[in-house]
């Protein structure tokens, strides 16, 4: 199991050696001048290339992907002293003493650096910081109701195979599945906070703390996370219906479970005790991969919605050419999902040993 575990981490590691250099040189490639969006409207040449300088934009473009490696590793170089070397030079008519100044390196252990954004001059990591917790939170919320919900239907297909609340079931998959998200965002936010709000009680937007009606403070409001949730939640709920009913009926067709069946074992039981655990291999799979595209697809659902999370925060980066920010967050996003699907191999590993094998 601990080679199996080392090897996932491995290529989750080269991976994410991928991503960097696929966001660094999709961002450095780009026609913009970092240093005059800085500036604004008041920039002159001198004050622009001492910018430049500073952030490292003179350099070549290598240099530059190895120093922006260099801030995101934990271990990596940096300046730590300066040092003053003193010696004489003789000339033919004066003798005098020259002063070079220089700094010391050293091998240092620090959070990774994402650098600070154009606009706001704030640390990357700060502003993801502030937003990615209400994004996680909506992206755990969808996919706990599209799994809890989507579980239950589909052992109840599975039971009722080809009966009405199957078809019925099937009808709402299908649907689910051809409806964008940012389309069912809107839909939804017309019929359930505008047409039905006096029966609701939801608004068509608002984030996880609301401010009171005096503007005197913030209160936690968990109503408006109902809409943008069930929203994201559509299109995994109806993967998790269908895989769960096709597994399920899987493995009831399996000789173990005709054997339980002979020794008169309640058919709850041989559901929920000795199909259930097997069944839910793929379900697993497609929950990890969900997830990881709840992160991403969020972006036009909070935008919708207006919930204060990395989708506000990546479109408002991209309309201002706020480069740091964009790539900060999707590095941010990129280690979340590299993290998910280790551990999801690693369950994977757990409830079918011939996965490990494999490996």
């Amino acid at each position: 199991m601990l080679r199996f575990v080392l090897k996932r981490i491995g290529y989750g590691f080269l991976l994410m050696i991928g991503v960097i250099t696929l966001v660094f040189f999709l961002f450095t490639i780009l026609p913009s001048d970092p240093a005059r969006m800085m500036m604004g409207q008041r920039s002159d040449l001198d004050t622009e290339a001492a910018i430049r300088k500073e952030m490292g934009l003179d350099l070549p473009v290598g240099i530059q992907y190895l120093a922006y490696l260099n801030d995101l590793s934990p271990v990596s170089w940096h300046k730590t002293a300066d040092k003053e070397s003193f010696f004489f030079l003789n000339d033919e008519n004066y003798h005098y003493k020259k002063i070079i100044s220089f700094k010391e390196s050293a091998l240092v252990l620090k959070a990774p650096y994402m650098r600070r954004s154009y606009q706001s001059k704030r640390p990357v990591a700060e502003i993801i910081a502030e937003a990615f917790p209400k994004t996680a939170l909506l992206a755990v919320v969808s996919i706990l109701f599209a799994i809890v919900v989507g579980i239950f239907i589909g052992i109840l297909c599975a039971i009722y195979k080809g009966t009405w609340f199957d078809k019925s079931a099937l009808l709402v998959s299908v649907l689910g599945m051809s409806v964008p998200s940012f389309f069912a965002a809107i839909l939804f936010a017309w019929i359930f906070a505008f047409l039905l709000a006096d029966y609701t009680g939801l608004s068509m937007f608002g984030s996880l703390y609301s401010v009171d009606d005096y503007g005197c403070g913030q209160y936690l409001d968990l109503k408006n996370i109902i809409l943008p949730a069930i929203t994201l939640g559509i299109r995994p709920l109806a993967i998790v219906i269908e895989l769960t009913k096709n597994s399920v009926l899987d493995v009831m067709a399996q000789d173990y479970i005709r054997t339980a069946r002979a020794k008169g074992v309640p058919p709850a039981q041989i559901i929920w005790k000795h199909a259930l655990k097997n069944a839910l291999n793929p379900v697993v799979t497609a929950i990890s991969g969900w997830l990881a595209s709840l992160l991403a697809g969020a972006v036009f659902v909070e935008y919708i919605f207006d919930w204060k999370g990395m989708g506000v925060v990546i479109v408002d980066a991209l309309d201002k050419y706020d480069f740091p920010v964009v790539m900060g967050s999707l590095l941010y996003v990129s280690v979340i999902l590299v993290i998910i699907n280790i551990v999801v191999d690693i369950i994977y590993g757990w409830l079918d040993p011939r996965v490990k094998t494999a490996a």
